[in-house]
């Protein structure tokens, strides 16, 4: 038939279209469609809060620590002392040493204190024996500012954390953090390693981690997610706690037709949608935010003033005023309300 053809052309374009008009395909629609479907049902119009904003990252000012440096004297020395620590010094010493980013410098200070270890035994002269224990000891004092810097101070952790980026994802095929999570996972433990003194941990790995971050936005979206939960889960429980408060859903708890309604909705919107989103969000924090919390956590002896507050808020999961335990509270209040108004019809869901 003629019309086959603009049939097929069409098809993709309108199917396109009806995909745009689905309000629960993506995080925000889905949660404004929520709260007018929750107010609609409750017979209350709906009122819809502010979303609190997030923080960006703190610039990289003011995550970067200054390493202190040997004596430029004592360097020189050593770069022609006959052991492999001379080309270790002579590397740091070159016009490319003199600007090395955050992870090749903590290579290098780990390759220092090895080499400087190895060299000592060699040497002879008392003096300059007791100047490299020293110095040795300095390197190994400043080791978690190169370590912090390889972490927190990267570039590229600016770009996982972006808060540019919108939402998690609704609905996600696989699992968008996996790869993230095991890199921050092998992280977190070679940065343990590395402040116990084990200089054996293979850095090898860092380097594609810190490209992942650069190619992935997903921390940033959970922020954003936390918050957009939290803030529309709370205009929810104001809607149920109106009604729980007011006039009863049901009288003498007997079921009538406006709470078959309500329990209908409850069922195919709130635990055939947002429940799944929620369930999302929260195992992709275990896996992400909960390790990067960690990474943060164990460096708190260099961690910088201006990052704790930022930490505190965006990555703490028990810090007061942190997003993710009031997105907790907003969960559990919202739950609570919902059992307290079925209950009111014998409808309370575990029942």
């Amino acid at each position: 038939m003629p019309g086959n053809g603009i049939y097929r052309a069409i098809t993709p374009v309108l199917a396109l279209i009806l995909a745009g008009c689905n309000p629960f395909s993506e995080a925000g629609p889905m949660m404004d469609e929520y709260v007018e479907r929750l107010a609609r049902v409750l017979e209350a119009p709906p009122q819809f809060s502010e979303i609190d904003s997030a923080n960006q990252l703190p610039r990289r000012r003011d995550r970067v620590l200054t390493v202190p440096e040997l004596d430029m004297g004592m360097l020189d020395f050593l770069s022609l002392y006959g052991c492999e620590l001379q080309y270790v010094v002579g590397e740091k010493n070159s016009v490319m040493g003199r600007v090395m980013q955050p992870l090749n410098r903590l290579r290098y200070e780990v390759r220092f204190i090895e080499a400087a270890r190895e060299c000592l035994p060699e040497i002879e002269d008392e003096d300059f024996s007791d100047e490299l224990e020293e110095a040795i000891e300095s390197k190994l004092e400043s080791l978690p500012i190169a370590i912090w810097n390889a972490t927190w101070g990267v570039e590229e952790i600016e770009k996982l954390f972006t808060l540019a980026k919108g939402y998690y994802p609704v609905a996600a095929e696989g699992n968008p953090v996996s790869d993230l999570a095991v890199d921050i996972d092998r992280l977190n433990a070679a940065v343990a390693r590395l402040r116990a003194d084990d200089l054996t941990v293979s850095l090898e790995f860092a380097g594609s981690v810190h490209q992942r971050w650069q190619a992935e936005y997903r921390a940033g979206q959970l922020i954003n997610s936390a918050l957009l939960l939290t803030a529309r889960l709370q205009d929810g429980t104001r809607l149920l706690m109106q009604r729980i408060e007011g006039r009863p859903l049901c009288l003498n708890g007997q079921p009538n037709n406006q709470s078959d309604i309500v329990q209908n909705m409850f069922f195919s919107v709130y635990i055939e949608k947002i429940q799944p989103y929620m369930s999302s969000v929260r195992q992709a924090r275990t896996a992400l935010i909960e390790p990067f919390e960690h990474l943060a956590r164990i460096q708190t002896d260099v961690m910088p003033e201006r990052f704790a507050d930022w930490y505190q808020r965006h990555l703490s999961q028990d810090a007061p005023k942190g997003l993710w335990q009031e997105l907790d509270a907003a969960m559990m209040e919202h739950t609570r309300a919902w059992q307290e108004l079925l209950g009111q019809c014998g409808m309370r869901p575990g029942d």
